[in-house]
């Protein structure tokens, strides 16, 4: 796993403030956050071990972040420290009904070079998969893919904040995890039914990887790969926060597929996850231990959900 860490800061008002306008909020909490340590996280609870490749800065959020890494089980060695640049943080005003402004800064997690990533080759190359997201410096993120894939490790990126991808990075990834919304950046097709998310996916898969995973929300994910294109409808719960959910999912398929599961079992593992994640609030705390996630599956197979299976 190489990717980024950063701690949350979150008020919560009862309206955003405009521009140049001051507001009290009613409440301040922080909480650990960024989309590589969400996933580290994610994937260790769903009964991952996991190497962690990230950096943080010298100061109390760095020291927190460490901390709580090693509390979730997770192999530290390559987190590195920054003495020069502060830790990651988001800055997150919360209004009602979940509507919210976030301004990230990302200090160490801009640091990350690709010789971090080279300094964790040995770790890096025993891994079952590689697990990459877009909140590090893209030359990191491509460095680390290249090793993996001349390693013939599966590489799972979750293309996450949305940017422009080169065909040499793409062509490296097994599986691509966009939402609709990175789907219609990356494709720039409208992605807004299962036939939509069909046609992106397959464009997605011209430019290199050998499965794409698009995932909408409550109604589930799409799934294409090598005579592969179906839906897998989700597992219906009462959300109540989504933040972080495709992290959970992305952890969790991380997982299952180190375990060799076959594609759609994974999915399957992943969406239990990300299922339970929506019912809790906050990111790294939302995430589901192993136990729950299979005991979601298989309540979900009583009700008469049926597991997605390859036509």
């Amino acid at each position: 796993m190489v990717g980024s860490s950063n701690t949350d800061l979150i008020a919560r008002l009862d309206r955003l403030p405009r521009p140049g306008e001051t507001r009290s909020a009613s409440t301040f909490t922080t909480a650990a956050g960024g989309k590589g340590a969400n996933q580290a996280v994610a994937a260790a609870r769903a009964g991952g071990r996991v190497s962690f490749v990230a950096r943080l800065g010298r100061d109390a959020y760095g020291d927190a972040a460490l901390k709580g890494f090693r509390q979730e089980g997770l192999n530290v060695r390559h987190v590195s420290r920054d003495d020069q640049h502060p830790s990651g943080v988001a800055l997150i005003w919360l209004g009602p009904r979940g509507v919210n402004s976030i301004a990230v800064v990302p200090g160490a997690n801009a640091q990350l070079t690709s010789a971090h990533v080279d300094q964790a080759q040995a770790s890096l190359l025993r891994s079952q998969v590689v697990l990459l997201q877009l909140e590090s410096p893209l030359p990191t993120v491509e460095r680390a893919a290249q090793l993996a894939h001349e390693a013939g490790i599966p590489v799972v990126l979750n293309p996450a904040p949305a940017q422009r991808l080169p065909g040499s990075l793409l062509r490296r990834i097994t599986c691509l995890t966009p939402n609709e919304t990175e789907a219609a950046y990356l494709t720039g097709l409208r992605v807004h039914s299962w036939a939509s998310a069909d046609r992106a996916a397959r464009r997605l898969r011209e430019r290199g990887p050998t499965y794409v995973i698009i995932t909408l929300g409550a109604r589930g994910v799409f799934v294409s790969g090598p005579d592969l294109h179906q839906p897998a409808p989700g597992i219906p719960v009462e959300a109540v926060d989504t933040v972080a959910a495709g992290d959970v999912f992305n952890g969790a398929l991380a997982v299952a597929w180190a375990e060799g599961r076959p594609i759609l079992e994974a999915v399957n593992f992943a969406q239990a996850a990300a299922a339970i994640s929506v019912t809790r609030p906050g990111a790294q705390s939302s995430a589901p231990t192993r136990r729950e996630i299979l005991r979601t599956q298989a309540n979900a197979l009583r009700r008469g959900r049926p597991e997605i299976k390859a036509n």
